[in-house]
């Protein structure tokens, strides 16, 4: 058990299609954590567009409905895994449940739509054991301006007011402030606001492929020099030019461009397993000993496991 994957989207596809971790059949499920080694599995409640409700969810609820909806679903989901999976709140508590024989799951927002400009909502999902927060997803919301492909917003909508708020009291919480979606200027916002190391947790290489989700190589320099974390994302879309597919090798070159330009204590998994319409040379979560495998020619031991999960536990621990 060495693995921290630091996002996934499989709550919300177990809720659309009434499963737990059990019945569950994507890239996520009790037995696929437990062949592929997982110590972690970070587990991100995302809000999906109007449209995605009406097709697979048959209502469409407000985001903080939904967001309640869902942290019904997961405790129902924890419960029925209990004899496998254990919730964690902090670096130490992931170390305890693995040294109980337990694999630990954490709670993660993806998009804090939700919060809707009330910054008590931060203690609320806080005390609902949320230890991590994405921003932004695609769209605008009360905290910032996301990704965009035209390089005016792109470069220059960063954090609203509320955004900073959010920031602040995330930092005085303990919850880790993700990057990933965020406009270039909302990163540099949160680089220069933060007092604690931040991740980009589902995220990869710009210079490796050209959009506007990914990050720069200036980037990169200051999550090493923040000693915060990149999760490397298993998307296609942001691996490479093939539409459709990824492979062990595209994985490495960004792991490897992120060594290069973060340094070795910035690399961490940031699957978006069941968020990802790619098909996978590796398959899903049990087929990650491969790209373990293929880093054993360009990492020591040390580093690998570096890149498995101590990076992402000091990220947990410092935060």
């Amino acid at each position: 058990m060495n693995i921290i994957d630091l996002h996934c989207d499989t709550v919300l596809y177990c809720f659309a299609n009434k499963k737990n971790l059990h019945t569950y059949d994507g890239h996520i499920n009790l037995e696929k954590l437990k062949a592929g080694g997982s110590l972690a599995q970070c587990f991100a409640f995302f809000i999906p567009p109007r449209e995605f409700m009406e097709k697979n969810l048959g209502h469409v609820y407000e985001p903080w409905d939904l967001y309640k909806q869902l942290l019904g679903y997961y405790r129902d989901i924890l419960a029925d895994a209990s004899d496998t999976l254990r919730p964690a709140y902090s670096g130490s508590q992931i170390i305890e449940n693995s040294n109980n024989g337990f694999i630990s799951a954490i709670l993660t927002i993806e998009d804090a739509v939700e919060l809707d400009g009330k910054i008590e909502r931060v203690d609320e999902v806080y005390e609902d054991g949320v230890r991590m927060i994405a921003l932004t997803w695609n769209f605008e919301n009360s905290v910032g301006f996301p990704n965009s492909r035209d390089p005016e917003k792109h470069l220059k909508c960063g954090l609203k007011p509320f955004g900073f708020e959010v920031v602040e009291r995330m930092n005085e919480l303990g919850i880790i402030v993700d990057v990933s979606h965020l406009s270039e200027a909302g990163f540099y916002d949160v680089a220069k606001h933060s007092k604690k190391p931040f991740a980009a947790s589902h995220s990869c290489c710009r210079a490796l492929k050209d959009h506007q989700r990914n990050l720069t190589d200036d980037q990169l320099k200051v999550i090493g020099d923040t000693g915060s974390v990149v999760g490397i994302n298993f998307h296609d879309q942001f691996l490479n030019e093939r539409n459709g597919y990824s492979t062990v090798d595209d994985v490495v070159s960004h792991i490897l461009h992120i060594r290069d330009h973060a340094g070795i204590d910035s690399l961490a998994f940031g699957s978006d397993f069941d968020g990802i319409p790619s098909t996978l040379e590796f398959g899903d979560y049990s087929g990650l000993p491969l790209i373990l495998n293929a880093l054993e020619k360009h990492f020591t031991g040390d580093e690998i496991n570096k890149l498995c999960h101590e990076n992402a536990l000091r990220l947990f621990s410092q935060t």
